[in-house]
């Protein structure tokens, strides 16, 4: 979460088979964030972003749902690159 002044920025960041994406937290179903319990964005196996508040399951390198009450929509893109190793908002 990035607060400026009166705004507030709710975001996270994947790495997962050498890509970065940045994601916007808030599901395209009822625009909850994502993370519930806080911080944990991906399933038990780690291969697909879950939202814990409605169990709807996003591919994390292009944030397509691929199940769940928002089947076929995605997560809004935050764009962010990699420099120097760190991630920085593009």
């Amino acid at each position: 979460m990035f607060r400026s002044g009166e705004a507030l920025f709710m975001g996270f960041v994947v790495r997962k088979e050498g890509q970065v994406r940045g994601w916007i937290d808030r599901c395209p179903h009822a625009g909850l964030p994502l993370a519930f319990p806080p911080d944990r964005y991906f399933t038990q196996e780690g291969d697909l972003l879950l939202c814990g508040s409605h169990g709807a399951l996003f591919r994390p390198l292009d944030g397509l749902c691929v199940g769940g009450p928002c089947a076929g929509k995605r997560l809004l893109p935050w764009a962010v690159r990699v420099e120097d190793g760190d991630v920085v908002v593009a």
